[in-house]
């Protein structure tokens, strides 16, 4: 029997021996893994990739290409830009800009022990974001990312295809076309807000950057909970905690059960997201007792999102979410829904302040339409320049630079066969400001280029995906675009604005692509 072998290969031996056996035998193991993680396989995947004609970057053992790129990013943001440059690929991604120089568009580098392909055709970036046999998948989060928010953006496979089934109903576009009031009412208590801290002349100066992620926090927190969006102002705050502490998390990313530490970072992020829980699961407990007595409408997204589970469901748990899915997705309500809405309105007032002829041309276009009075949904749907204003302002500045897909099998893209467990980078900033695509002009600011549609103002029609592409493309688009429209339409009705001289043009990255030293703008009521 096998006790009996064990006993006899064992003999006499003392506990204390047979742990150290043990123990030995568990090192061995971890040393073979980490060889394994850290060692052998990138060798292996940095070969495949180069015998296939790849260029690319040394790796370096455990970090790769991360220290690097981290201390270039800090030399790049000791040096401002020029106003009204928006050639801002070489200050937001330095180290991209070097590989490409040195080894070609299509090249990579090494985040950690995984080698990262750059993917600079639009038409291969189209077939990867189409992914019709499933085998490009999301990268996995770490730890630390999942803590923001683990919801719809981050899960594969039939998970991925019932979250989306059942969230699709509270962002359909009539359901949208609902919650136009909110939208209004928060722009003008924001507006109004302005108005009231102006001195006699009709002339201030504001940092448009907190104020617009106060605005679109606000919108996130009416639109998605209800007559509960103070408890969700709430949780908007502590979310901006977590993300200026996940930031600092990032550093550490690659040393092994540095998450398990108890260090004074780790156990505030703990804390912050066990606090978001609880007050989630009180707002879900007490939406979900309304609507069973039909108390309550279901207009906001939360309440849109319980009934569509609910029906989907059907009194089969398999079929809908659990209380703990739904927590996550209204995580990534508020992360999505705030933080990307609220960098898009505030790159618009930069970059029309820098370029006054435009702004004149979609004030002109909001005063006919609406004139002084309240932007409503048809019109705004007829808003042909202040549309083109926000994809040319996407096109340059892009909330995300880049998107990550993984290989999960060996399979060829355009011409080069790629093994498993290589990450492709999808380089949106570069692609958007892609001269071959777009023209000589492309580091220029032209909304003209959009006249004619998405499709036909790049050379290649998919050239153009600031909310991603395929079946996994923003749920929100619509939602951020509509808020974007009227926000801008109520500030333009109200005021000219104009660069403060304090204006410090200086784009770079945290988590998404922000103004480093704010959005200091000169407003003028008119």
């Amino acid at each position: 029997m096998p006790t009996r072998g064990l006993q006899m290969l064992l003999g006499d031996a003392s506990p204390w021996s047979i742990a150290g056996a043990v123990a030995a035998v568990a090192l061995l193991w971890l040393v073979a893994w980490v060889l394994e993680w850290a060692w052998w396989t990138p060798r292996r995947l940095g070969r495949a990739l180069r015998a296939q004609g790849l260029r690319g970057t040394r790796y370096r053992l455990f970090t790769g290409d991360v220290p690097e790129n981290a201390r270039l990013s800090r030399e790049a943001r000791l040096q401002p830009m020029p106003r009204g440059s928006h050639d801002i690929t070489p200050r937001v991604q330095p180290m991209s800009c070097n590989v490409i120089k040195e080894h070609g568009k299509m090249s990579f580098t090494w985040f950690g022990p995984t080698p990262r392909v750059t993917i600079p055709d639009p038409e291969l970036v189209r077939e990867i974001l189409s992914n019709k046999f499933g085998h490009y998948g999301k990268q996995k989060s770490s730890r630390f990312g999942k803590l923001l928010a683990d919801g719809l953006a981050n899960h594969e496979g039939d998970k991925w295809a019932k979250h989306r089934r059942i969230l699709n109903p509270a962002f359909h576009h009539e359901k949208i076309k609902r919650m136009l009031p909110v939208f209004s009412t928060c722009c003008e208590e924001m507006i109004t807000r302005w108005e009231n801290s102006m001195p006699t002349g009709g002339l201030c100066e504001i940092d448009v950057f907190p104020e617009f992620q106060n605005l679109t926090g606000d919108v996130i927190s009416r639109t998605a909970f209800g007559s509960n969006y103070q408890e969700g102002m709430k949780i908007f705050q502590l979310q901006g905690e977590l993300c200026e502490r996940l930031i600092q998390a990032f550093q550490t990313l690659f040393i092994p059960g540095y998450w398990f530490l108890p260090t004074k970072n780790n156990r505030r992020m703990r804390a912050i997201d066990r606090e978001i829980r609880m007050i989630l699961r009180g707002i879900i407990g007490k939406k979900e007792r309304a609507i069973k007595n039909n108390e309550a409408s279901s207009d906001d997204l939360l309440g849109l999102l319980l009934e569509s589970n609910m029906q989907q469901a059907n009194g089969k748990a398999n079929l809908g979410m659990s209380i703990e899915d739904i927590i996550e997705e209204c995580k990534l309500f508020y992360f999505a829904g705030m933080e990307t809405t609220s960098v898009l309105l505030t790159w618009t007032l930069i970059v029309l302040s820098m370029h006054p002829e435009w702004q004149e041309q979609a004030r002109e276009e909001v005063l006919h339409q609406f004139g002084r009075t309240r932007p409503d949904f048809e019109n705004l749907s007829r808003l042909k320049i202040v549309t083109m204003i926000l994809y040319e302002v996407l096109r340059l500045y892009p909330p995300a630079i880049f998107l990550a897909r993984r290989t999960y099998k060996a399979m060829e893209l355009g011409g080069i066969r790629y093994p498993a467990g290589v990450n492709l980078m999808l380089p949106l900033i570069f692609i958007h400001h892609d001269p071959d695509i777009w023209g000589k002009d492309a580091s220029e600011f032209n909304p003209q280029r959009f006249a004619d549609g998405i499709s036909n103002a790049a050379k290649h029609p998919a050239a153009f995906f600031p909310f991603g592409g395929g079946p996994r493309i923003c749920i929100g688009q619509n939602f951020a675009l509509l808020e974007a429209k009227m926000a801008l339409s109520t500030i333009l009705q109200r005021f000219s604005f104009e660069l403060s001289p304090s204006y410090i043009h200086a784009p770079y990255t945290v988590l998404i692509l922000q103004p480093q030293h704010g959005a200091q703008i000169r407003l003028k009521k008119i």
